[in-house]
């Protein structure tokens, strides 16, 4: 990877990845929603908090679905290939490597001339 990450011709590709990687978090966040909605329906005594709680859980898979359809849609997911998802997971593991690996923050911080500034 090059390290000139201010050029935006080496960029290309990188919103795709960046969509990617949140739509993966949005679909975890969801599934862990999902859990938490199961387990507060066991230990709700309230029957009216149940039924609200259960409504809320149906909208929570219904978002699910449509979160995973997305990521199906766009070779974002793929749960039925796994040799395919492996190959997706160690690219994006690899390009988080290349990213940390990148000197973002310069030694010299000196900021003086950067920007349009009176003299002083």
């Amino acid at each position: 990877m090059n390290q000139d990450y201010l050029d935006p011709k080496y960029s290309e590709g990188m919103p795709n990845m960046a969509d990617s990687a949140f739509a993966m978090d949005f679909l975890l966040g969801i599934k862990t929603g999902i859990r938490y909605y199961a387990v507060t329906l066991t230990e709700t005594a309230s029957p009216e908090l149940r039924q609200v709680l259960y409504k809320q859980m149906e909208q929570a898979i219904d978002l699910h679905s449509e979160v995973t359809e997305l990521m199906l849609n766009k070779g974002w997911l793929y749960p039925h290939d796994v040799n395919k998802q492996i190959e997706l997971d160690i690219k994006s593991a690899d390009m988080a490597l290349s990213i940390a690996d990148m000197e973002l923050f310069p030694i010299d911080t000196d900021r003086r001339g950067t920007f349009a500034t009176p003299n002083i």
